[in-house]
């Protein structure tokens, strides 16, 4: 009686992560958290995930067996099995492909077309935080490259490695609405930056948007980083990326239940 939702998302070496400083091992969870990510952004839960990976010959099975612990990690916290897949060889590189699948009631599932003038555009958690620890890992690489003696300096950064690391999806906020009893008329995840994922519900529920920069959450850590390198916070926030918070819209009626809330931020209204 329920309604299952798929998605699916690939991971490429070179393009989405680079193992000079990437543990395999938070890989896996980041493979895993990234796929959930689009389930929970239909207001599902998933259940399962198919995984199919090619690599080069240059992985052993240690190597491989790291990943795969990390993705069982990712899939505990979730309560998801993994349930088949594929693994080939490949000339270059490491390329993962994960297909999620997920349930949810008819009445519960959100989609990315339904939000009407005056709703308000909410965000979960902060935003930026990602971009900002690729920066920085991306910096450290860089001296490293230059003298391969010198240990990287991440001291004190530890939030916005993890979210460029190991990124959380939200499984709570699913669970939390439904305990406000408030249904989101649109939603999706942060994965491309907020603007393109705002243009994304804008064209499919074909409204605009008044975003307002000052509500835009972004983590002390985040801005203090941006600033040491020469970035804008808000830049950051809006075209970074790989935060997986969830983006969604509300019905103005609904504003009095989720405005205690210090996880969720009203950051603009529909128009």
């Amino acid at each position: 009686g329920k309604k299952m939702v798929v998605s699916t998302d690939m991971l490429v070496e070179g393009v989405h992560f680079d193992l000079a400083y990437v543990p395999l091992k938070h890989l896996g969870f980041k493979a895993v958290s990234v796929n959930v990510s689009d389930i929970y952004a239909m207001n599902a839960t998933p259940r399962q995930i198919t995984v199919s990976i090619a690599m080069s010959n240059r992985f052993s099975v240690e190597a491989m067996e790291e990943f795969y612990a990390g993705m069982m990690l990712a899939c505990h916290k979730h309560k998801v099995d993994i349930v088949g897949g594929d693994t080939t060889t490949n000339k270059s590189g490491l390329v993962i492909s994960i297909t999620a699948i997920g349930e949810a009631d008819e009445d519960d599932l959100v989609y990315r077309d339904g939000a009407k003038e005056g709703d308000l555009l909410c965000v979960t958690g902060d935003l930026g935080a990602a971009y900002v620890g690729l920066q920085l890992l991306e910096r450290e690489k860089q001296i490293f490259m230059e003298s391969p003696g010198v240990q990287p300096d991440l001291e004190g950064n530890d939030y916005i490695l993890e979210r460029q690391l190991k990124p959380e999806a939200r499984k709570d906020i699913p669970v939390l609405l439904k305990k406000l009893e408030v249904k989101p008329t649109s939603m999706i995840d942060v994965s491309d930056g907020l603007a393109s994922e705002i243009l994304h519900l804008c064209t499919q529920s074909t409204t605009g948007c008044n975003l307002y920069e000052e509500k835009i959450p972004i983590d002390p850590s985040t801005y203090n980083m941006a600033r040491e390198f020469n970035l804008d916070p808000t830049v950051c926030a809006l075209s970074g990326g790989e935060d997986y918070e969830l983006l969604f819209t509300i019905d103005q009626s609904d504003f009095p239940k989720i405005k205690a809330n210090p996880d969720i931020t009203v950051i603009g209204h529909m128009t």
